[in-house]
């Protein structure tokens, strides 16, 4: 077998544990190894040294740039609960505010209650008021 054969069927082991790990089906590695050039080559059942970008350039920039595409969307997701957990907190704080501001209110109307039952009792014990009868002829 020549050596640019041998060199084609490694690049078909690497391209295949790549897809195997990109899909979490590895089979000489754990589950759930994460995805780099030196797991690659170690789930080809290869050295980790063998897969170089002087040799397997496309490969290797292809592995960094799923990479960094993962990476990035893990930011991203991440961002997406941080700034869901920052709305759920302002929403919280602006229920406070208003219970606040209904608990002032409430507040206000009570002792309005209040003075206005007062006012009432202090006009009927004053002779000033006429009662009604309700019986009238």
């Amino acid at each position: 077998m020549s050596s640019k054969e041998n060199n084609h069927s490694a690049e078909e082991m690497f391209r295949e544990a790549f897809e195997r790990l990109k899909s979490n089906r590895p089979i000489i590695l754990p589950k759930g190894t994460p995805l780099s050039q030196n797991n690659v080559a170690k789930e080809a059942g290869r050295d980790p040294s063998a897969l170089k970008k002087s040799r397997y350039p496309l490969l290797v920039l292809e592995i960094q740039e799923f990479i960094e595409l993962k990476d990035s969307q893990e930011q991203k997701g991440k961002e997406q609960r941080d700034n869901r957990k920052r709305k759920i907190q302002e929403k919280l704080k602006d229920c406070q505010k208003q219970r606040d501001k209904l608990c002032s209110i409430v507040d206000a109307q009570q002792q309005m209650i209040e003075e206005l039952q007062s006012r009432i009792l202090e006009l009927q014990d004053s002779k000033n008021i006429i009662k009604l009868n309700s019986e009238s002829n």
